[in-house]
């Protein structure tokens, strides 16, 4: 029997018009403190954006997404919240903000295979 985990996710929201507070989900992001993982997965699906903002910068909403991603794997990049541990770069992430991209709350799970639960979140959530 596999051991179980107790993890967090929050969903990846796109706001298009900040102001009239419509979003469209677009990703997950899945942190194990326990396992030391955060991992994130997006896709941009750009027809739903426009239906709400024909003007929409995809181009800066995909570079912002990707940096998201960046900052959730730890990569090396020119962001001191990249260099942080993963527990503090969910914290980060997930953080209340009026941007462009938000997260949801962040809500908790027990998962005994954590890819397929992110997985399956994301094609619950996103797709």
């Amino acid at each position: 029997m596999q051991p179980k985990h107790l993890y967090e996710y929050a969903i990846v929201r796109v706001v298009p018009a900040v102001e009239r507070e419509e979003f469209v989900n677009v990703g997950v992001i899945l942190f194990c403190k326990r396992q030391k993982l955060i991992c994130m997965r997006y896709q941009l699906p750009e027809e739903k954006i426009l239906t709400l903002r024909p003007n929409a910068d995809l181009d800066e909403l995909r570079k912002n997404l990707e940096a998201f991603s960046k900052i959730a794997a730890g990569e090396k990049v020119n962001s001191p919240i990249a260099q942080l541990d993963a527990a503090e770069r969910f914290r980060w992430l997930t953080a209340v903000r009026s941007g462009s991209i938000q997260t949801s709350r962040p809500h908790p799970g027990i998962s005994a295979d954590l890819e397929k639960t992110m997985e399956a979140l994301f094609m619950d959530m996103v797709e």
